[in-house]
């Protein structure tokens, strides 16, 4: 007597195509060429776009490429609250540094 056991989330879920990850990974190279291209503005915008365009580019790698998208919501959650305290910690750090 074999027993199978089914996971839930992989039950129901189906992965995209190559497609999806082609159209990600162009978009990943937009952003990465508007963040050379603030660099070549002034130092002012190329931090301002590393604050902004960084963690945009991250959630999308987290999303598609490391498959957070298919995951369920309590995974979700875990990683959210993660990234959560490791920005209080980056901006605490930013703050004492900026003080000092």
């Amino acid at each position: 007597m074999s027993v199978s056991i089914e996971h839930p989330a992989e039950a129901h879920t189906e992965h995209p195509g190559y497609a999806i990850f082609i159209k990600v990974w162009l978009v990943l190279l937009v952003l990465t060429g508007c963040l050379v291209g603030m660099s070549h503005v002034s130092q002012t915008y190329a931090v301002w776009g590393l604050l902004t365009l960084t963690p945009l580019k991250a959630g999308l790698v987290f999303y598609f490429f490391m498959h957070l998208k298919y995951e369920g919501p309590l995974f979700k959650v875990v990683v959210l609250v993660t990234l959560g305290t490791l920005l209080i910690f980056f901006a605490l750090l930013f703050s004492d540094v900026a003080f000092h």
